[in-house]
Protein backbone atom coordinates (compact mmCIF):
# COMPACT_ATOMS: atom_id res chain seq x y z
CA UNK A 1 0.00 0.00 0.00
CA UNK A 2 1.21 3.29 -0.77
CA UNK A 3 2.67 5.26 1.88
CA UNK A 4 1.12 8.61 1.90
CA UNK A 5 3.59 9.79 4.99
CA UNK A 6 6.82 8.83 3.08
CA UNK A 7 5.77 11.21 -0.15
CA UNK A 8 5.19 13.67 1.74
CA UNK A 9 8.25 14.29 3.83
CA UNK A 10 10.48 13.23 0.97
CA UNK A 11 8.85 16.39 -0.66
CA UNK A 12 9.09 18.29 2.68
CA UNK A 13 13.40 17.75 2.55
CA UNK A 14 13.41 18.94 -1.29
CA UNK A 15 10.94 22.09 -0.90
CA UNK A 16 12.88 23.05 2.84
CA UNK A 17 16.23 23.11 0.99
CA UNK A 18 15.14 25.55 -1.63
CA UNK A 19 13.77 27.53 0.79
CA UNK A 20 17.61 27.90 2.84
CA UNK A 21 18.46 28.13 -0.29
CA UNK A 22 16.32 31.19 -1.67
CA UNK A 23 16.64 32.59 2.17
CA UNK A 24 19.40 31.89 4.59
CA UNK A 25 18.72 31.97 8.18
CA UNK A 26 20.44 34.76 8.72
CA UNK A 27 18.91 36.73 5.88
CA UNK A 28 15.41 35.08 7.50
CA UNK A 29 16.02 36.36 11.05
CA UNK A 30 17.54 40.05 9.63
CA UNK A 31 14.12 40.14 7.97
CA UNK A 32 12.36 39.29 10.71
CA UNK A 33 13.74 40.08 13.24
CA UNK A 34 11.09 42.70 14.69
CA UNK A 35 8.30 39.91 14.32
CA UNK A 36 10.19 37.80 16.58
CA UNK A 37 10.28 40.55 19.64
CA UNK A 38 6.31 40.45 19.77
CA UNK A 39 4.66 38.53 21.89
CA UNK A 40 3.06 35.28 21.50
CA UNK A 41 -0.42 34.23 22.67
CA UNK A 42 -0.84 30.75 25.11
CA UNK A 43 -2.70 27.95 22.84
CA UNK A 44 -2.85 25.61 25.89
CA UNK A 45 -4.28 28.63 27.84
CA UNK A 46 -6.67 29.40 25.24
CA UNK A 47 -7.83 25.96 24.86
CA UNK A 48 -8.41 25.27 28.42
CA UNK A 49 -10.21 28.36 28.65
CA UNK A 50 -13.11 28.08 26.00
CA UNK A 51 -16.11 26.25 26.76
CA UNK A 52 -15.32 24.61 23.14
CA UNK A 53 -12.20 24.40 23.19
CA UNK A 54 -12.08 24.08 18.65
CA UNK A 55 -8.98 24.55 17.03
CA UNK A 56 -10.48 25.52 13.61
CA UNK A 57 -8.05 24.76 10.72
CA UNK A 58 -7.91 26.77 7.54
CA UNK A 59 -6.54 23.81 4.53
CA UNK A 60 -7.78 23.91 0.88
CA UNK A 61 -7.22 20.48 0.05
CA UNK A 62 -5.76 16.75 1.49
CA UNK A 63 -4.11 14.27 0.06
CA UNK A 64 -7.09 11.87 0.36
CA UNK A 65 -10.41 14.16 -0.78
CA UNK A 66 -8.47 16.30 -2.72
CA UNK A 67 -9.83 19.60 -3.29
CA UNK A 68 -12.15 20.75 -0.28
CA UNK A 69 -12.03 24.38 -0.94
CA UNK A 70 -10.07 25.47 -3.60
CA UNK A 71 -10.92 29.31 -3.54
CA UNK A 72 -10.38 29.50 0.02
CA UNK A 73 -9.22 33.30 0.95
CA UNK A 74 -8.00 33.76 4.67
CA UNK A 75 -9.16 37.06 5.04
CA UNK A 76 -13.24 35.53 4.56
CA UNK A 77 -12.27 32.20 6.64
CA UNK A 78 -10.12 33.13 9.88
CA UNK A 79 -12.06 36.24 11.04
CA UNK A 80 -15.26 34.44 10.82
CA UNK A 81 -13.37 31.91 12.74
CA UNK A 82 -12.72 34.00 15.40
CA UNK A 83 -15.61 35.73 15.57
CA UNK A 84 -17.73 32.49 15.42
CA UNK A 85 -16.16 31.33 18.65
CA UNK A 86 -13.10 29.40 17.72
CA UNK A 87 -10.32 29.27 20.70
CA UNK A 88 -7.28 28.64 18.08
CA UNK A 89 -7.04 28.56 14.70
CA UNK A 90 -4.72 26.37 12.74
CA UNK A 91 -3.34 27.30 9.36
CA UNK A 92 -2.16 24.68 7.19
CA UNK A 93 1.36 25.59 5.25
CA UNK A 94 2.38 22.97 2.92
CA UNK A 95 1.13 24.27 -0.78
CA UNK A 96 1.82 20.57 -2.56
CA UNK A 97 -0.31 18.62 -0.60
CA UNK A 98 -2.40 21.11 1.34
CA UNK A 99 -2.99 23.66 -0.81
CA UNK A 100 -1.39 25.72 1.93
CA UNK A 101 1.39 28.63 2.37
CA UNK A 102 3.41 30.16 4.38
CA UNK A 103 2.27 33.82 3.11
CA UNK A 104 -1.78 32.23 4.43
CA UNK A 105 0.00 32.03 7.96
CA UNK A 106 1.26 35.42 7.61
CA UNK A 107 -1.74 36.73 6.78
CA UNK A 108 -3.82 35.52 9.33
CA UNK A 109 -1.40 36.89 11.91
CA UNK A 110 -2.28 40.62 10.49
CA UNK A 111 -6.15 39.92 10.66
CA UNK A 112 -6.97 38.13 13.90
CA UNK A 113 -5.81 37.82 17.82
CA UNK A 114 -6.55 33.89 18.21
CA UNK A 115 -3.76 31.57 19.15
CA UNK A 116 -2.30 30.28 15.90
CA UNK A 117 -0.71 26.91 15.02
CA UNK A 118 1.84 26.38 12.34
CA UNK A 119 0.14 22.80 10.99
CA UNK A 120 2.96 21.30 9.09
CA UNK A 121 5.66 18.01 8.63
CA UNK A 122 8.68 20.03 10.90
CA UNK A 123 11.57 18.14 9.88
CA UNK A 124 14.24 20.62 10.26
CA UNK A 125 15.04 23.81 12.55
CA UNK A 126 14.90 26.09 9.94
CA UNK A 127 10.84 25.60 9.57
CA UNK A 128 10.51 26.99 13.24
CA UNK A 129 11.74 30.48 12.85
CA UNK A 130 9.87 30.52 9.13
CA UNK A 131 6.92 30.01 12.08
CA UNK A 132 8.11 32.25 14.27
CA UNK A 133 8.89 34.69 11.94
CA UNK A 134 5.32 34.12 9.74
CA UNK A 135 3.42 34.93 13.35
CA UNK A 136 2.41 31.39 14.68
CA UNK A 137 2.17 31.09 18.46
CA UNK A 138 2.20 27.20 18.17
CA UNK A 139 4.19 24.81 16.40
CA UNK A 140 3.16 20.78 15.49
CA UNK A 141 5.72 18.30 15.87
CA UNK A 142 4.61 14.95 14.47
CA UNK A 143 6.28 11.80 16.35
CA UNK A 144 5.90 9.70 13.02
CA UNK A 145 8.13 12.46 11.90
CA UNK A 146 10.63 12.19 13.90
CA UNK A 147 13.15 10.92 16.08
CA UNK A 148 12.42 11.25 20.26
CA UNK A 149 15.49 13.02 20.04
CA UNK A 150 14.69 15.02 17.44
CA UNK A 151 11.27 16.41 18.97
CA UNK A 152 13.04 16.70 22.00
CA UNK A 153 15.40 19.49 19.83
CA UNK A 154 12.59 20.92 18.13
CA UNK A 155 10.09 21.38 21.00
CA UNK A 156 13.47 23.22 23.13
CA UNK A 157 13.80 25.32 20.29
CA UNK A 158 10.56 26.29 19.80
CA UNK A 159 10.34 27.49 23.37
CA UNK A 160 13.88 29.37 23.38
CA UNK A 161 11.30 31.12 20.44
CA UNK A 162 8.50 31.25 22.74
CA UNK A 163 6.09 28.91 21.14
CA UNK A 164 4.00 26.27 22.42
CA UNK A 165 4.10 22.39 21.27
CA UNK A 166 1.71 20.43 20.37
CA UNK A 167 3.29 17.07 19.89
CA UNK A 168 1.18 14.79 17.53
CA UNK A 169 0.63 10.89 17.97
CA UNK A 170 -0.94 8.12 16.66
CA UNK A 171 -0.09 5.01 18.84
CA UNK A 172 0.77 4.36 22.36
CA UNK A 173 4.78 3.49 20.94
CA UNK A 174 4.65 7.32 19.91
CA UNK A 175 4.20 8.22 23.68
CA UNK A 176 7.89 8.02 23.91
CA UNK A 177 8.32 11.13 21.83
CA UNK A 178 6.82 12.68 25.18
CA UNK A 179 9.14 15.56 26.89
CA UNK A 180 8.73 18.59 29.02
CA UNK A 181 8.48 20.70 26.63
CA UNK A 182 5.29 19.70 24.76
CA UNK A 183 2.48 21.81 25.96
CA UNK A 184 0.28 19.86 24.50
CA UNK A 185 -0.46 16.12 23.36
CA UNK A 186 -2.64 15.47 20.36
CA UNK A 187 -3.63 12.10 18.95
CA UNK A 188 -4.48 12.18 15.38
CA UNK A 189 -7.54 9.91 14.44
CA UNK A 190 -5.47 9.67 10.65
CA UNK A 191 -3.23 7.69 9.95
CA UNK A 192 -0.79 9.43 8.00
CA UNK A 193 0.58 6.47 5.96
CA UNK A 194 -3.12 5.20 4.55
CA UNK A 195 -4.91 8.42 5.45
CA UNK A 196 -7.62 6.60 6.77
CA UNK A 197 -9.55 8.05 9.87
CA UNK A 198 -11.00 6.64 12.91
CA UNK A 199 -12.04 8.31 15.98
CA UNK A 200 -11.92 5.42 17.85
CA UNK A 201 -8.30 6.04 18.06
CA UNK A 202 -8.81 9.18 20.80
CA UNK A 203 -10.56 6.90 22.52
CA UNK A 204 -8.29 3.64 22.83
CA UNK A 205 -4.96 6.08 23.44
CA UNK A 206 -6.72 7.99 26.40
CA UNK A 207 -6.15 6.42 29.54
CA UNK A 208 -2.20 5.30 28.04
CA UNK A 209 -1.93 9.00 27.77
CA UNK A 210 -3.04 10.18 30.70
CA UNK A 211 -1.10 7.47 32.71
CA UNK A 212 2.22 8.40 31.00
CA UNK A 213 1.98 11.75 31.53
CA UNK A 214 1.14 10.78 35.00
CA UNK A 215 4.34 8.48 35.53
CA UNK A 216 6.83 11.60 33.60
CA UNK A 217 5.12 14.11 35.67
CA UNK A 218 3.67 16.32 33.08
CA UNK A 219 0.33 17.55 32.29
CA UNK A 220 -0.32 18.63 28.85
CA UNK A 221 -3.36 19.75 27.47
CA UNK A 222 -4.99 16.73 25.45
CA UNK A 223 -6.15 17.53 21.95
CA UNK A 224 -8.20 14.72 19.63
CA UNK A 225 -7.47 15.79 16.16
CA UNK A 226 -9.57 14.79 12.79
CA UNK A 227 -12.56 13.47 11.76
CA UNK A 228 -14.30 14.90 14.03
CA UNK A 229 -17.77 15.98 12.65
CA UNK A 230 -20.13 15.73 15.27
CA UNK A 231 -21.28 17.57 18.43
CA UNK A 232 -21.59 14.22 20.22
CA UNK A 233 -18.32 13.04 19.43
CA UNK A 234 -16.53 16.30 21.27
CA UNK A 235 -18.91 15.48 24.37
CA UNK A 236 -17.93 12.10 24.55
CA UNK A 237 -13.88 12.98 23.91
CA UNK A 238 -14.68 15.61 26.77
CA UNK A 239 -15.61 12.85 29.52
CA UNK A 240 -12.36 11.21 27.98
CA UNK A 241 -9.76 13.63 29.36
CA UNK A 242 -9.66 15.66 25.82
CA UNK A 243 -9.83 19.73 25.87
CA UNK A 244 -8.91 20.65 22.17
CA UNK A 245 -10.48 19.42 19.36
CA UNK A 246 -8.68 20.38 15.98
CA UNK A 247 -11.87 20.58 13.14
CA UNK A 248 -10.76 20.69 9.71
CA UNK A 249 -12.67 19.39 7.06
CA UNK A 250 -16.24 19.41 8.49
CA UNK A 251 -15.74 23.35 8.10
CA UNK A 252 -13.72 23.28 5.00
CA UNK A 253 -15.83 21.61 2.55
CA UNK A 254 -18.37 24.08 3.10
CA UNK A 255 -19.36 27.59 0.96
CA UNK A 256 -18.80 29.17 4.62
CA UNK A 257 -16.85 28.10 7.42
CA UNK A 258 -17.19 30.15 9.56
CA UNK A 259 -20.92 30.10 9.57
CA UNK A 260 -20.45 26.14 9.59
CA UNK A 261 -18.21 26.62 12.88
CA UNK A 262 -20.99 28.62 14.75
CA UNK A 263 -23.57 26.31 13.69
CA UNK A 264 -21.21 23.38 14.87
CA UNK A 265 -20.30 25.40 18.61
CA UNK A 266 -24.49 26.08 19.11
CA UNK A 267 -24.94 22.49 18.96
CA UNK A 268 -21.93 21.85 21.63
CA UNK A 269 -24.21 20.70 25.05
Amino acid sequence: MKDILQDIIANKHIEVERQKQAVSLRTLLGLGGERIERPTRSMRASLAASPSGIIAEFKRKSPSKGWLHPGAAVADVLPAYEKEGAAACSVLTDPDFFGGSLGDLCKTRRLVDLPLLRKDFIIDEYQLYQARVMGADAVLLIAACLSAEQCLTFAELAHTLDMEVLLEIHSEEELGHLNGYVDMLGVNNRNLGTFHTEIENSFRLAEAMQTVTREKGLSPLLVSESGISVTATVAKLRKAGFRGFLIGETFMKTDKPGDTLAQFIGGLS
